[in-house]
């Protein structure tokens, strides 16, 4: 039985396992030497982290072709306008080409979202919004470069959910094994 773990990715964590520096990485967090990341989270993004025991399960996770479906919320800097979120949701070109069309829907602050440390700048005169955006590729910093190019530039970004593995209220640095 493969095993498969969930994790809460805290803020300014590396997805990696080797030491780089001083910087914070996984194994400071979970020490099964048989798990290898399933995709993966920038180092300024948080969130649902996905680790396996198995080969095939990790390929079948991160290869786009298997389109598996993962779900951001995104705290940008701005008022999202109805024709930014139709941009989304078209496809966005990037500098590596066109993305696939997003499903993107403006929401309210999430509930139980935990502090980061450090903040996320707050500037009185300038609002913030939140959406949540699900993509099934996985291109390197794609959501942060999506919303910028739609002129909302990304202050946090939380995954939520891969696939049908949800973060549920797993707190930032815990981990458990998925049912």
């Amino acid at each position: 039985m493969p095993k498969i773990v969930l994790f809460n990715k805290p803020f300014n964590v590396l997805t990696q396992f080797r030491p780089d520096g001083d910087r914070p990485t996984l194994a400071q967090f979970i020490t099964d030497p048989s798990l290898r990341v399933a995709g993966r989270l920038d180092r300024d993004s948080e969130g649902l982290l996905l680790l396996t025991d198995d080969g095939v399960l990790n390929a079948r996770i991160t290869q786009p072709q298997e389109k598996q479906f993962k779900t951001y919320r995104v705290q940008v800097d701005g008022t999202p306008t109805e024709a930014a979120l139709q941009a989304l949701r078209q496809g966005v070109l990037l500098n590596d080409g066109m993305t696939l069309p997003a499903e993107a829907v403006q929401i309210d602050e999430p509930p139980g979202l935990w502090p980061r440390t450090p903040p996320v700048r707050y500037r009185a005169h300038l609002p913030t919004a939140w959406l949540e955006i699900r993509i099934c590729e996985g291109r390197n910093r794609q959501v942060r470069r999506m919303t910028a190019a739609v002129g909302l530039p990304t202050l946090r970004l939380v995954r939520v959910q891969i696939g049908s593995f949800t973060l549920g209220d797993l707190p930032p640095g815990a981990w458990r094994l998925a049912a």
